[in-house]
């Protein structure tokens, strides 16, 4: 008996600790997350330099190389007007999708005739090239600001609208019952419960569509009037001026990391109440 006893003693089991350079949760923290990145872009350079240097010259230019020139772009006056130009037309196209996809995604998702009629119809469009509308939209808008902006707009929007359907409609139904149980009406349901907890479908179409705004920005401004970031990639592409080309395309990349990083916060600040860890 006594041994018996003796088994049954519960026994002590080792809680895990986070390792070094962890939080509490056991992820990296911000100093240790940095300084992988930075290492990780130390590697990234020294393997583009030594590409640089194995090809023919001209081919492609080093990080020197396209840094100077990208000095140069700034000394010369050409690289600020363009990426004024070119954030005015992103930011305007990628605001009106995220306005009206959420909109139409959560008019999908709460009323569900209209998510059936239209399903069908938003998934062929978001399954076409945004490219074979640039005929269409340069015969109606032109090839000033406006049509860049619904080139943008275009490309945006889809998953907006499919991200947001989709968490309209995962919304849990004990909670949207229990609300309609107090009185509550279908608009205070969907602002108060069904939104909230579609946060995270939201940002993902947000973060993607972000994206996808990026690439069509540039893809307007080729196809339209050559101007902005788009237009020096013409320019510097057709003169096989290598480092000044990579210098466009690093300064597309920040462009790009910068939208991601901003959502990221934003995200983290909106995702506070779920006690999950940040994204």
């Amino acid at each position: 008996m006594a041994e018996n006893r003796g088994m049954l003693e519960p026994t002590a089991v080792p809680l895990h600790r986070p390792g070094r350079g962890a939080n509490a949760r056991g992820e990296p923290s911000v100093a240790m997350t940095l300084l992988l990145r930075l290492g990780f872009l130390a590697v990234l350079l020294a393997l583009w330099s030594a590409a640089a240097r194995a090809v023919p010259s001209g081919l492609l230019a080093s990080p020197t190389e396209v840094a100077a020139a990208g000095a140069r772009l700034v000394a010369d006056g050409r690289l600020g007007p363009a990426v004024c130009q070119s954030l005015g037309v992103y930011l305007t196209g990628t605001a009106a999708a995220i306005v009206a996809g959420i909109a139409l995604g959560a008019l999908m998702g709460s009323v569900r005739m209209v998510g059936r009629t239209l399903d069908i119809y938003v998934n062929a469009l978001a399954a076409t090239p945004r490219v074979a509308f640039v005929p269409l939209i340069i015969v109606l808008l032109g090839l000033g600001f406006e049509a860049k902006a619904v080139i943008v707009f275009l490309g945006a929007v889809m998953p907006v609208v499919l991200n947001a359907y989709a968490g309209v409609r995962a919304a849990d139904p004990d909670l949207v019952e229990m609300a309609r149980a107090t009185g509550a009406a279908q608009g205070r349901i969907l602002r108060h419960v069904v939104l909230p907890g579609a946060l995270p479908f939201l940002i993902t179409g947000v973060r993607i569509g972000a994206t996808i705004g990026l690439i069509n920005t540039v893809v307007a401004e080729l196809y339209t009037a050559v101007s902005g970031l788009g237009g020096l990639l013409a320019l510097y592409g057709g003169r096989f001026q290598m480092a000044e080309y990579l210098a466009v395309v690093v300064v597309l990349s920040l462009i790009g990391v910068g939208m991601t990083e901003c959502l990221r916060l934003i995200e983290n600040r909106l995702l506070r109440w779920r006690g999950g860890p940040p994204a």
